[in-house]
């Protein structure tokens, strides 16, 4: 991931147990790396053609575009489902 503002969780242990499934209606954070992570990887475990090219996008798009009214993994999730549709 090409942003350097991200926190990182240094217990993996920890880490593959809170950030895997489905997103839920945690709250996001979108400077925690695990987090931003997990839902652009789960994005594309729902596309068929996802690429790397895509994800750094979403990534931009998280960082640089995401409103602040949104506030849990469900909504940020939807809300990349909803402008990842869209070109680029």
């Amino acid at each position: 991931m090409g942003c350097a503002h991200y926190t990182w969780d240094q217990n993996r242990d920890k880490v593959s147990s809170v950030f895997a499934g489905q997103p839920s209606r945690r709250s996001f954070n979108r400077f925690n790396g695990d987090q931003v992570l997990f839902l652009i990887n789960f994005y594309g475990t729902l596309s068929e053609d996802f690429t790397i090219r895509q994800a750094r996008i979403i990534e931009w798009e998280i960082a640089h575009h995401l409103p602040v009214e949104i506030k849990s993994e469900v909504s940020v999730f939807n809300w990349i489902r909803d402008t990842a549709t869209q070109p680029v």
